[in-house]
């Protein structure tokens, strides 16, 4: 997957400072899962958010308004080859019509909202093997 210049920069920043994205998250104030948005370039940041991650990152000032502009959202029109990301194309191509008729049958024709959403991850041990869990709540629009 090509990145655009501005997140490899930044995630290389991250990963010189040894920081991790949670951290990340609570020194503005928003989940780990919108600061990795906001640092592939898949969601834009406020000035005030801007800032304090170029100040934490240590990257240039200058890439405050880079973070605060509209980015170009999206992997392309190809299948992913990265296999965790392949898991969750997957995981729709079986799951993801039947995954719709139950959200119709308890909500009744509509959308779950991808803007107002959240996204959380968690690790749950188990025997077999740790498991990931991945909750994704979003708004209904009928």
């Amino acid at each position: 997957m090509n990145l655009p210049d501005l997140a490899e920069r930044l995630l290389e920043a991250k990963t010189e400072k040894g920081l991790s994205f949670a951290e990340l998250g609570k020194r503005i104030g928003r989940d780990e899962i919108w600061v990795a948005a906001i640092l592939f370039r898949q969601a834009s940041a406020s000035g005030d958010e801007a800032r304090e991650l170029a100040s934490a990152l240590g990257v240039d000032p200058a890439t405050t308004a880079e973070l605060c502009a509209c980015p170009l959202k999206g992997l392309g029109q190809v299948v992913p080859t990265d296999p965790l990301i392949y898991r969750f194309y997957e995981i729709m191509q079986a799951y993801g019509m039947p995954l719709k008729a139950v959200i119709h049958e308890k909500f009744g024709d509509g959308i779950m909202s991808a803007i107002d959403f959240t996204i959380k991850v968690e690790k749950r041990a188990d025997p077999k093997g740790d498991r990931g869990k991945v909750i994704l709540p979003g708004k209904f629009f009928p």
